[in-house]
Formats: structure tokens, sequence, C-alpha cells
């Protein structure tokens, strides 16, 4: 008699209607706006968790539409990150933190949260060029929480000046997974990067970043000091398993 048991390496439950996809995932006709500012310092230092240490007072705002996903189709994101560094006896890790996403997908949001530890929510967003300004929207509950705008395509740009405030192609996330009875199962910091990145074109310009409060959705507690360069970059890539970069259950 055969068991009805699943396997213990299924991916994703349920077996006939998964909602998280394997690796790897390609990702297509990707469009982003990222926009950079400046907030507080301590505002930044409260949302990231030791033992990373945080990096400077610059919030990066990435506006994500995506026209072609594999499994997921077409969804657009938003992924608002600081820099973080995690030292290590063999050297120290930089990238970016993320510290609030958006998505407009059941199936990346569960990807998102399940298999990385993002803090993704479901939100409606919209990335688009109004006349001669591209236009970057994120709306939660009605209330449109988050504006990135840059001139359209005035000026090209070298795509190493993305980094230019940190070095976010190392996405670093916080998991944290209970039991059933509540007792932590998963507690880690977790890192991943994106693998065959094709940079087609990358243009510059003056970002503005507006965000608006939401209990739900509280970014507006990074407030906007001063707005720095913004981007707009097309580009594709896939997205691969990542790795755990600390335990928080079993460090000293």
């Amino acid at each position: 008699m055969s068991s009805r048991l699943e396997s213990i390496d299924q991916f994703s439950r349920c077996p006939d209607a998964p909602l998280v996809p394997e690796f790897p995932i390609r990702f297509r006709e990707v469009e982003v706006l990222t926009a950079f500012y400046r907030t507080e310092p301590a505002a930044i230092t409260r949302l990231v968790p030791a033992p990373l240490e945080t990096i400077g007072d610059v919030v990066a705002v990435h506006v994500y539409k995506m026209g072609d996903v594999d499994h997921l189709g077409a969804l657009n994101e938003c992924n608002v990150m600081v820099g973080a560094t995690l030292p290590r006896a063999t050297g120290a890790l930089t990238g970016g933190f993320s510290v609030a996403q958006f998505i407009t997908s059941d199936g990346g949001l569960a990807h998102g949260r399940e298999i990385h530890g993002q803090p993704k929510k479901l939100a409606r967003i919209n990335l688009e060029a109004r006349e001669d300004l591209i236009v970057g929207c994120v709306e939660r509950n009605g209330i449109e929480i988050l504006t990135a705008t840059l001139p359209y395509k005035q000026r090209e740009s070298d795509v190493n000046m993305l980094m230019s405030h940190f070095d976010f192609r190392l996405n670093l996330n916080l998991k944290v997974i209970r039991h059933i009875d509540g007792t932590p199962a998963v507690w880690q910091i977790t890192g991943r990067r994106l693998s065959e990145v094709r940079i087609f074109e990358c243009w510059t310009g003056d970002g503005t970043v507006e965000l608006r409060p939401n209990a739900q959705a509280p970014i507006w507690r990074l407030p906007v000091l001063e707005p720095l360069a913004g981007f707009w970059w097309r580009t594709e890539f896939t997205l691969v398993g990542g790795e755990q970069l600390h335990d928080y259950l079993s460090a000293p």
C-alpha cells in the first residue's frame, strides 16, 4: 500500500497546487525605479536587528514592474532597503537589509516570506511613464503610502552608480518562523544574490520620494530628510537559493 504522506523533499504545500515555486525562477521584462534619500540614522537603527550593523543614513526604494516571471506571470513589487553589514571572522558581509516589502502576487508573497524571510505584504503597485516623468506608486488600504518620481531618461548612467550608497546586490533578511506552540522554529539572518543578471540600460536624475502614514505599512517612520539621485533601469535576472548567514538558535 502506498503511503499518503507527502514526500519530505516536497518544496511547497500542497503537491497538486503549490503556491511557492521551486528555484530557479527567471524574471524577464523587468523595469526598476530606484530612488535614494537620506533619513534619520536612529530610524534605521531601530529596524535593523543585531548582529547586523547599520551603514549610513540612506534608504533605497526599488519599485519593480516585472512582465514575465516563471510560475508567477506578471507582477509588481517594491523593496525598501537600508545598508547593513554582518561582521564575521572570515570578513564582513555588506548588503541591503529589507525593512519593508510589498508585492501584487500571493505566490510571490508566500515565496518571499517562507523561503527568504522577506517582510512582504500585498499592495497595489504601479510603475509607468507619465509624459516626461517616471512614477512609481505603492497603495495599501486605499492609501498611496509611497510615491517615487524621476525625470524620463534625461541622463544615461553607469550601472555601477546604483551601488554608490551601499551594495544592495546582497539582500539581507530576518527570517522568523514559529512552531505550532509558538516557540521559535527558524530564526536566522539570510542572504541571497540574484544570478544571470543582465542590465540593458540605466538612466539617472534627481529623484523624489513621498511617504504617507499607514499603520499596516509604517515606512513613513523612515522620514525623507533629503532626496538623492534616482535611477530607472531595465534588466532581467534569475532568482536562486540563498544561504543562512547567522542562526540565532545555535549562536552562543
